[in-house]
């Protein structure tokens, strides 16, 4: 597919994603797992903005007690014309049967044979992390493993695939030839990254993915935006219900103009006014929150043309601090208001930790971990939140139940929990331990924070 398509079919997959994501807060988990799809079916390798999130998805609906796919699903789901259809017919099945590991498998045949390299890796490391979990692990699991790695170009996953797999059939004198063939063409797939064009050309071309695939936000014309509001308008005035009345003051909003945003907040308050149905209360909060990012960012892309502009540098942090004390206001009502909302929780224990408040924001962090979307985030903050508190010890363990709980090894938020402990055990005195995980963390991300600055300093301390 030419880039620009790609470009617009993603545009079009994130207004899916932006809807899946409103309609989970409202707990009408089977709309948004549609909607996931169709997002995905427009973009199908959108990992981040589409199957991670449908995932967590899945995992919140299976503990609020979702039911697993009728037979009629799995009648109409199995299989597909296409490996596209195939796909997301699997990823349907499994999100409403997240532990089921042979949709899993399914989904990775087809995200494999379909070539969507980005979600074939990241379905297979589940499916590999599952099957190391399970008391009685498959051969045959381990054998697609290692057929999709290897097809996926991942010779590392590979042999550890096979080796699993030998393990499980230790008189197995072919898989045994296989193991040593892939081991073979790992070490030829590195020496091949030691050469230093091709090592520029790969992490080029990751850049170039990484930035499609990040993409976030829409671009909608003036007409549109002015036709949007026009519909909203006659939609609130036929029907005055809080979908049409929030309807309206997005389409508003999208105006992005001082006048747009103070008729948003108007339709908002007027609604407020008259229900005390206090999602409009939230909703105004939201735009409030969404107005303030959009100015401190136009002040922050002007300070990187003037960066020793002082009068910016004052009004950037000014519009900062007005944000923060929005949202914390804004988050506070919320939990009030939905307290068996946890991602509520989670976002005004934030702000707290922003304000320094460590004692307020630990027991909503610590509530936050019941919600499989914020559990591992919400354990690296508890930690983070002992760790500013000086009780190192406690952070220690608090980011080790972390990474035991995070499912991908390598992901950002695993790297800053590898991090956070390696601070803590620095702090704590700790030097040889904590040495050792910033080692290991620059062998995974040598630029990541100042990882390499603190193992120059703690060798030069040492020697």
């Amino acid at each position: 597919m030419p880039e620009q398509d790609r470009d617009e079919s993603l545009e079009k997959a994130v207004a899916f994603f932006q809807r899946a994501e409103q309609v989970a807060d409202t707990d009408n988990f089977d709309y948004a797992i549609d909607l996931y799809l169709e997002g995905l079916r427009l973009s199908p390798d959108a990992l981040e903005a589409g199957h991670a999130p449908l995932r967590k998805l899945s995992l919140i609906r299976q503990g609020k007690g979702g039911k697993k796919p009728s037979i009629k699903d799995r009648m109409t789901r199995m299989g597909g014309k296409t490996s596209l259809d195939e796909m997301l017919n699997s990823e349907y099945l499994l999100a409403k049967d997240p532990d089921n590991l042979s949709y899993a498998e399914s989904m990775l045949k087809a995200a494999v044979a379909g070539g969507y390299r980005r979600t074939g890796a990241w379905i297979a490391d589940l499916v590999f992390q599952a099957t190391n979990a399970s008391p009685k692990p498959s051969a045959a699991t381990y054998l697609l493993l290692k057929e999709s790695y290897s097809k996926l170009e991942l010779f590392d996953k590979a042999v550890a695939a096979c080796q699993k797999a030998v393990d499980l059939r230790p008189g197995d004198g072919p898989l045994a030839d296989e193991l040593r063939d892939l081991s073979a063409q790992l070490t030829m797939q590195r020496g091949r990254y030691d050469k230093e064009g091709d090592f520029r050309k790969a992490i080029l071309d990751k850049d170039k993915q990484d930035q499609l695939h990040s993409q976030e936000s829409l671009v909608k014309t003036i007409d549109y935006r002015a036709r949007a509001v026009e519909e909203a308008r006659r939609a609130v005035t036929k029907v005055p219900s809080e979908a049409n009345v929030i309807r309206l003051a997005d389409a508003l909003a999208d105006l992005e103009t001082d006048k747009g945003y103070e008729e948003a907040h108007q339709a908002l308050q007027e609604a407020y006014d008259q229900s005390h149905n206090f999602s409009f209360r939230r909703h105004q909060g939201e735009l409030k929150m969404r107005r303030l990012r959009a100015i401190a960012k136009m002040i922050h892309d002007a300070l990187k043309q003037d960066p020793e502009n002082e009068t910016l540098r004052a009004k950037h942090a000014l519009a900062t601090e007005k944000l923060l004390e929005i949202g914390l206001d804004h988050f506070r009502q919320c939990v009030e208001n939905y307290p068996t909302d946890l991602k509520m929780r989670y976002e005004y224990g934030m702000r707290l930790i922003q304000t320094k408040k460590f004692d307020e924001a630990i027991p909503m962090f610590q509530e936050a971990q019941k919600d499989p979307r914020y559990r591992v985030l919400a354990l690296d903050k508890v930690g983070v939140c002992f760790f500013q508190k000086g009780w190192y010890t406690d952070a220690i363990d608090i980011f080790n139940q972390g990474l035991e709980a995070c499912e991908i090894k390598d992901s950002p938020v695993a790297k800053e929990l590898r991090y956070n402990l390696a601070r803590s055990h620095e702090a704590s005195g700790q030097i040889e331990t904590a040495m050792e995980l910033y080692r290991k963390l620059a062998q995974l991300d040598f630029g990541y924070r100042d990882v390499r600055d603190r193992i120059e300093k703690l060798r030069n301390a040492s020697k």
